[in-house]
């Protein structure tokens, strides 16, 4: 009695991938690889619109390279803040009261909510690690990675058994997991080029905490004291700002030390277990605390989908489709069971140009024409 007063439906929230310089890893995927943002709600009568679904924030860490199942590269999200957009949530769809016009003045119908977009990707992972484990050739290092992570290096009792970084993911609990990387042994020159000098001492250059690892046994050319004091000369001597990290000093292979060792610091024997936990709230404390300094972004970088429009294909049977969200469009959101609805559709693919598209693409009278959920025969205007 009143006239057409139907609200507008809800937009459906996007899933979008943000970087967090928080998240170390994209282990948290492997038990729950499924995304879902929220719908929007129905619209209602007396012109009451429908709220819009809330968008799902997806964090990654930094380094995150997303692709299709094709493998093509979508994105590369690399600073913290940079977003992408990974699924569009689908258009509300208007209520009739939209539709009102002079020609119209009842509207018996109202558009459907579009569905969502919905993808599988590929996340792919640079590793950029939180610790780098300092220390001599042989001092325990890959034994350690191999204990507190999954990560399985080579080991064996000579110098430069580690000839590349070994990166393993510690996971504490659901909130808190980090990067170690287990590099070459540093020995003293290695900032003049010794050893693997600079080969090892690239790959310390990102990282946020160090951790020295002062070889206890007998074994060792060095006391504990002077080899802090040769990794520390090393590492200033190559880049004097890596002793503003955060640090964690360790005494190692602490099962093989004499009682009278010189060191009064924490201990750790990684083939036994001792120490091993305490080492890891030391670490996690430190990686907090060389997140929390980090700068805020000035600004960060939003990755959207670029809009597609539609193209023309032909099978070869001689139907003809129409692809693209933008044609497609024009027809989910029409109920096509009912007639004004319909012509409703069409109208709307006559005014993105998809009947002169048609027409220029060679389609006659009767072809079949296929876009979405509507068939119908082409036919030429008059």
């Amino acid at each position: 009695m009143g006239g057409p007063d139907g609200g507008d439906g809800g937009t459906g929230g996007s899933v979008w991938l943000v970087v967090d310089h928080n998240i170390s890893s994209l282990i948290a995927f492997e038990d729950h690889p499924h995304r879902a943002a929220k719908s929007g709600t129905h619209g209602k009568g007396k012109g009451k619109h429908g709220h819009g679904g809330d968008d799902m924030i997806v964090h990654v860490p930094e380094g995150t390279i997303v692709k299709d199942q094709d493998g093509v590269v979508l994105a590369d999200l690399v600073h913290p803040g940079d977003r992408w957009m990974a699924a569009e949530g689908g258009r509300g769809g208007r209520g009739n009261a939209r539709f009102l016009s002079n020609k119209r003045r009842a509207p018996a119908f109202a558009e459907q909510g579009e569905v969502g977009e919905e993808h599988w990707l590929r996340l792919e992972l640079k590793l950029m690690a939180d610790v780098a484990l300092v220390g001599f050739p042989s001092v325990g290092k890959s034994t350690l990675i191999s204990v507190i992570s999954a990560a399985k290096p080579k080991i064996a009792d000579y110098p430069f058994t580690t000839l590349e970084p070994n990166l393993g993911v510690v996971r504490l609990d659901d909130e808190t997991q980090f990067v170690v990387a287990d590099l070459p042994g540093l020995i003293e020159g290695a900032s003049e080029g010794r050893g693997l000098g600079h080969q090892f001492l690239r790959h310390v250059e990102r990282v946020r905490v160090l951790a020295l690892l002062l070889d206890l046994s007998p074994m060792s050319e060095h006391t504990p004291g002077e080899q802090e004091r040769i990794l520390l000369a090393e590492l200033r001597s190559y880049q004097p700002d890596l002793l503003e990290r955060e640090r964690v000093v360790v005494g190692s292979r602490a099962d093989l030390a004499a009682d009278d060792v010189d060191f009064d610091g924490p201990r750790l024997a990684a083939v036994t277990g001792e120490g091993v936990r305490p080492l890891l709230g030391a670490l996690a404390a430190a990686v907090t605390s060389a997140r929390a300094q980090l700068p805020e972004p000035e600004a960060f970088v939003v990755h959207r989908p670029v809009g597609e429009g539609y193209r023309i294909e032909r099978d070869d049977s001689g139907d003809w489709y129409v692809l693209g969200r933008q044609a497609e469009r024009c027809v989910a959101l029409s109920d096509l069971t009912q007639i004004e609805a319909l012509d409703e559709a069409h109208r709307r693919l006559k005014a993105i140009g998809v009947d002169k598209a048609l027409a220029r693409a060679g389609a006659r009278d009767g072809d079949a024409v296929h876009i979405g959920r509507l068939t119908f025969d082409y036919e030429v205007d008059a």
